[in-house]
């Protein structure tokens, strides 16, 4: 990504591991208004992934497409653990998604562009608030 694409972005990199302990280092592309994290194509073949189901996303745009899930392991430097994560096509980027950072409790700041932990409560989590 040149730098002038890169301006109002926030990256991160992190490491992903697959089922037979294949990993990756990866930047992502922090992105809290996606769904689920995306690995790019040539990742996640890497790795060694394989659909578990798809889901049907809605673009920005209004358009509908249709992507296939799996899961993996994604280490931070903030926390690790195992997230459900989108199989890219070809083209597509890695996006660091708002289900993984809910999974690793964390949150992004966009003020200072930062990811620091969530905080969250249990009466929270419990939903008694």
């Amino acid at each position: 990504m040149t730098d002038a694409l890169r301006v109002g972005l926030t990256s991160i990199e992190a490491t992903v591991t697959g089922p037979t302990g294949s990993r990756a280092d990866v930047e992502f592309l922090v992105d809290s208004g996606a769904k689920y994290t995306l690995l790019p194509h040539d990742v996640w073949t890497r790795l060694g992934l394989e659909p578990k189901r798809r889901m049907r996303f809605v673009m920005a745009d209004g358009s509908a497409i249709e992507r296939a899930i799996s899961e993996c392991h994604i280490a931070l430097p903030e926390g690790d653990g195992h997230t459900p994560v989108i199989l890219g096509e070809l083209g597509d980027v890695a996006l660091l998604g708002a289900v993984t950072l809910e999974e690793l409790g964390l949150v992004f700041y966009p003020f200072d562009r930062s990811l620091r932990r969530s905080g969250l409560s249990m009466l929270a989590a419990a939903g008694l608030t």
